[in-house]
């Protein structure tokens, strides 16, 4: 594909929409590869592909490999879940959360995500899923952003507390924030913090780019 080839030397646009939760949608060839972006900041492929990968790793393929049930709260174009599946070849069942039909429908357009059989995706509000939900899931992946906006119930204890009930004996959640400024530095300290050590084990990766931070915690009881 010529765009694919050029893409090389720069960016080319193929789709942009306006959307009432992301305001703008685009989806760019960017060096060989289709990402999918809001207004400022990369919301699927690109950069974040590579931030949310990093995490993985970190817990071990091995030890996703042998989980059943994986929650996704936030799928946007889903390229977390392509690297599940297509990278580490994860045969279990992916529950994806998103509030934006929008993003479904242009995940589904561009990225295939509906080929992916063992997907199921849910148009839902996170809040709401994590309060409803009578399952429990060995990995818990939460990247849910309004353009450069994290919603602050991400971060506050109730909604970190039910996060953590969700999970199976020996269960991760990872979580990818954004740091913009100094307060936000703050707010991932007291958020780790909060975290019941007796029963879960938390930490913060060393950034592998300059405004993303995943926070890692497993279930130890």
């Amino acid at each position: 594909m010529i765009q694919k080839l050029f893409s090389y030397l720069y960016p080319i646009k193929i789709f942009k929409k306006k959307s009432a939760r992301s305001k703008v949608i685009e989806v760019t060839w960017a060096n060989g590869e289709l990402v999918l972006d809001s207004e400022n900041t990369n919301y699927s492929y690109g950069s974040l592909q590579r931030i949310l990968r990093y995490g993985l790793r970190n817990i071990g393929y091995d030890k996703v490999l042998q989980m059943e049930h994986i929650l996704v709260l936030g799928v946007a174009g889903g390229s977390v879940i392509k690297t599940l599946v297509d990278e580490i070849n994860y045969k279990g069942k992916i529950t994806g959360v998103e509030i934006d039909p929008e993003m479904i429908q242009i995940a589904n357009q561009y990225f295939n995500l509906n080929e992916i059989k063992q997907l199921e995706i849910i148009i839902d509000d996170a809040f709401e899923f994590v309060l409803k939900t009578k399952d429990r899931y060995d990995l818990i992946i939460i990247d849910i952003f309004e353009d450069t906006n994290m919603p602050n119930f991400l971060f506050e204890k109730f909604f970190s507390e039910r996060v953590c009930f969700l999970l199976k004996d020996q269960g991760f959640i990872l979580f990818n924030t954004m740091i913009l400024d100094e307060a936000h530095n703050v707010r991932n300290r007291k958020y780790i913090t909060e975290i019941n050590a007796q029963l879960f084990t938390s930490k913060m990766l060393p950034r592998i780019e300059v405004h993303n931070e995943l926070i890692i915690i497993e279930k130890v009881a």
